[in-house]
């Protein structure tokens, strides 16, 4: 019984590597990226490539185990829950309050190291911030969210509280 078990997940296993979702890739460039509207400097567009984009992005850059199964289905869950609270992709397609709003989040996660998350860094060695690289982050959502207050009105940025 057992061994008959074993041999009808094997073959549900070997099935399910022909099943793959489409992979999260862009095509061509994307005109509502973050960087069309506010500076990245270069040292946060490298830390944002190795710690962020993979899930936060219309590109990610998928490791040799997503062509496995159920990974890439698990990788793929990730990245549409990732880009569903932030895509730098289509930053610049939301409303004003909705960019404001994600740059203090970011900042947040940043500082309370919820972000990348840790299963991310148990196989992305690289994507763990420095505090170096944390400050560079924080800093610069800071400048986006300055850059933003000079240009808009207030009360166009955030709620007013009732």
């Amino acid at each position: 019984m057992i061994k008959k078990i074993l041999l009808v997940l094997l073959a549900v296993l070997v099935f399910i590597q022909f099943i793959h979702p489409k992979k999260n890739k862009a095509d061509g460039p994307q005109p509502n990226f973050i960087g069309h509207s506010f500076d990245i400097p270069g040292d946060v567009k490298t830390i944002l490539e190795k710690a962020c984009n993979d899930c936060h992005s219309n590109n990610s850059k998928y490791p040799w185990y997503a062509k496995l199964q159920p990974v890439h289905w698990w990788l793929e869950s990730h990245i549409k829950d990732g880009k569903k609270h932030l895509n730098f992709d289509e930053y610049t397609h939301k409303s004003l309050r909705y960019q404001f709003h994600k740059m203090e989040e970011t900042i947040e996660m940043v500082k309370e190291d919820k972000m990348p998350i840790k299963e991310y860094k148990w196989t992305h060695s690289d994507a763990k911030l420095s505090q170096t690289e944390k400050n560079k982050i924080i800093d610069w959502a800071n400048s986006v969210m300055d850059t933003m207050k000079a240009k808009y009105p207030i009360d166009s940025l955030i709620r007013k509280k009732q």
